[in-house]
């Protein structure tokens, strides 16, 4: 089964959600998944070298006393999955493209995951700073990639014009939200739902491979 996920590596709610698709495949043991990032920048525009934390979230949300209530909300939801979110910690609000370029580059080694839930982790739960280069070639080489090969990559800016297309298509398709999960290149469920909403479209899905597996192997976008 393919199940591609659109998301953004500063966006909580996609990090809740692949918990939650997480707990609802744990609930299908037997179920084989081909999972693959697929990039969407919430801030396309973001400066290179991102923005103020407080201020982007007070422009966000309307004013700091709100940007609280919503990261407190946030927090609490996540607690519920267990991860311990200290958005404390964040002091700027990144620009994510070289972010999902690492992933792209991850991928090529069968790593695009572990290094997606890095970022995730170094951004919310230690207040990393996820647009900064050294900050990502310290997180390949935790997830076993060579640093001095992504060093290169990064700099000639390999998989830009990549992340840049794929994030257009998304668009194009009608992906305004994410997290956004696409089962098979048929089914997409958005939002950071509760496991029980994925088990519909994991068991659709699984079914579907097992009947033609052929027919779901490409891509949903070309990443």
């Amino acid at each position: 089964m393919l199940i591609e996920i659109f998301a953004d590596l500063i966006c909580p709610w996609c990090y809740i959600g692949k918990r939650r698709l997480d707990r609802a495949l744990a609930e299908r043991p037997g179920v084989s998944v081909d999972l693959r990032w697929l990039p969407y920048q919430l801030n396309p525009e973001m400066p290179v070298g991102g923005m103020d934390r407080a201020h982007y979230l007070a422009a966000k949300f309307g004013g700091g006393e709100r940007a609280r209530l919503v990261q407190t909300s946030i927090r609490q939801a996540a607690e519920q999955d267990g991860l311990t979110l200290r958005l404390d910690r964040i002091a700027r609000t990144p620009n994510t493209l070289d972010a999902h370029r690492l992933i792209r580059l991850a991928e090529r080694q069968g790593r695009a995951t572990p290094v997606a839930l890095s970022l995730f982790r170094a951004y919310f739960e230690e207040g990393r700073d996820i647009g900064r280069q050294e900050t990502l070639l310290d997180i390949a080489v935790e997830n076993g990639l060579a640093r001095a090969d992504v060093a290169r990559d990064l700099e000639r800016g390999a998989g830009a014009l990549a992340v840049r297309t794929a994030d257009n298509q998304a668009r194009q398709l009608g992906i305004n939200a994410v997290p956004c999960f696409i089962f098979n290149r048929r089914y997409a469920l958005s939002g950071a739902q509760e496991p029980a909403a994925f088990l519909p479209l994991i068991d659709i899905a699984e079914a579907e491979s097992m009947a033609d597996p052929v027919s779901v192997a490409r891509p949903f976008v070309s990443a």
